[in-house]
């Protein structure tokens, strides 16, 4: 995770996979943020996977980078996660925009809710196998 400040924008650059600990990198770079700052920019062209908990924490990011009045805008969408996306979403197909889609709050919304139900559920069912 890079983090550059550049006049009245943060660029946040992620690489490798966005998983479970992404959150706490993730939260790091809204930490640096400053008053002057206008516009959150999330790279993704070096993610090359995400999972469902991945997409939680990108998500938890938009919501908090606009609570704090910045403008977010995630470019550079590989094909794992728009295909990722499109799963949670329920969109069928291959090759759907869903990276053009994720700047929609109301995707977002869907995206956030559907992705913590998955998730919700996969615990369930870990705690289900260690009963056995």
């Amino acid at each position: 995770m890079d983090v550059q400040h550049r006049d009245s924008s943060v660029l946040v650059s992620a690489s490798g996979e966005l998983a479970e600990d992404a959150g706490k990198l993730l939260q790091q770079a809204l930490d640096q943020v400053t008053a002057d700052e206008r516009d959150l920019m999330i790279d993704l062209h070096g993610v090359a996977s995400m999972d469902t908990d991945g997409l939680l924490h990108l998500l938890d990011l938009h919501r908090r980078a606009e609570c704090l009045g910045l403008r977010v805008l995630a470019v550079g969408w590989q094909h794992q996660p728009q295909q990722l996306m499109a799963e949670v979403a329920g969109i069928r197909g291959p090759g759907s925009a869903t990276g053009e889609r994720y700047a929609v709050a109301g995707f977002r919304r869907l995206l956030q809710e559907r992705a913590q139900r998955a998730q919700d559920l996969a615990a369930v069912g870990t705690e289900g196998m260690d009963r056995f």
